[in-house]
């Protein structure tokens, strides 16, 4: 876990010192001992909502195929890229200063560039009307000079990561990952260890990939400058695997003035999983939805997000194992 001070940009009080560095917990998936793993990731979810997951049963070499492959992609001219202009279904392209996550404290949208990629689901499938449902946007269908060997590499390698059916649905292999995290986090608040399994929940989720490249421009959180403004995620959780440059910052405390940041380094070969503002609510508070941002640092930085939630059906309500007498749902 250790990474270079000269990747991170110098701040001042409004920001983070070149020193402060987050110490996040570390969820081995391949472990015997689950009650180790429950108390790791519950006291990390009291704590910040932020830890590491690692023997998670994707290879490094897929990974950074996958990384060689989105690179492959927004190396294209932007005019080729603005051909697969994200569509209704959030499917395809996003150009650099298209997101503004926190326009309280931007002057410019988010000096990163995405490519959304979602759950393959067939035009017959009863619920291919709703929002994020449908089928994926390739760019192999517009870009010539992505089609030099026939437009298969790439699809096939991103493809790869759909590699579970369920009822006609084509899930990434990433799923996996985020259905092991969600059992630990289950018993981390009293739950049956299969509760977030049930067909409403998890069974049948709403899951988002998105290939991200944040430009190598630095940031100036003075000026209002960022790779990504500071926000929290809106659903269950979200699983990143980053290349070795740093750039994303925490803050545990958003309350604080003034607020203060911390780098989380990248780890080779692990996720990083943060919890989202709906599983935060749905354990009445217990568990943490934090604030997090990513500062550019003069380098390229490439990430993959994966955001997880439950699906459309899926009625949050406060948790059963989250609420008492003393303690009613907020």
């Amino acid at each position: 876990m250790e990474n270079s001070k000269k990747n991170r940009p110098s701040l001042d009080a409004s920001g983070a010192s070149e020193n402060s560095l987050s110490s996040l917990n570390c969820i081995d998936l391949s472990t015997r001992d689950i009650h180790k793993s429950v108390s790791l990731l519950k006291q990390a979810c009291l704590d910040s909502g932020f830890f590491y997951v690692i023997n998670h049963g994707i290879s490094q070499e897929f990974m950074d195929e996958v990384f060689n492959q989105s690179k492959r992609f927004f190396d294209l001219p932007v005019s080729e890229k603005m051909k697969l202009f994200r569509n209704e279904k959030h499917r395809g392209y996003t150009p650099v200063l298209d997101e503004h996550l926190d326009p309280a404290n931007q002057i410019h949208g988010d000096f990163k560039e995405g490519y959304y990629i979602g759950v393959e689901v067939p035009e017959n499938d009863p619920d291919w009307h709703k929002p994020f449902y449908g089928p994926n946007v390739w760019p192999t269908a517009v870009s010539k000079i992505f089609c030099l060997d026939g437009g298969k590499l790439w699809r096939n390698i991103t493809v790869r990561h759909y590699a579970e059916e369920i009822d006609g649905r084509v899930l990434l292999v990433t799923h996996k990952v985020a259905k092991a995290v969600a059992r630990i986090i289950a018993l981390a608040l009293n739950l049956e260890i299969d509760y977030f399994d049930r067909q409403e929940m998890l069974g049948k989720p709403i899951a988002t990939l998105r290939l991200l490249h944040y430009e190598g421009r630095i940031s100036d959180p003075v000026k209002g400058i960022f790779g990504a403004g500071a926000h929290s995620d809106f659903g269950f959780m979200t699983l990143l695997a980053t290349d070795d440059n740093d750039g994303l910052q925490i803050c545990k405390d958003k309350d604080a003035k003034p607020q203060q940041w911390e780098f989380v380094a990248p780890l080779k070969g692990a996720f990083i999983v943060n919890l989202a503002d709906m599983l935060e609510r749905w354990s009445n508070c217990t568990f943490r939805s934090t604030l997090h941002r990513v500062l550019g640092n003069g380098q390229e930085r490439f990430s993959i997000a994966y955001f997880v939630d439950p699906s459309h059906d899926c009625l949050v309500e406060c948790l059963p194992s989250c609420q008492s007498q003393e303690n009613p749902p907020k």
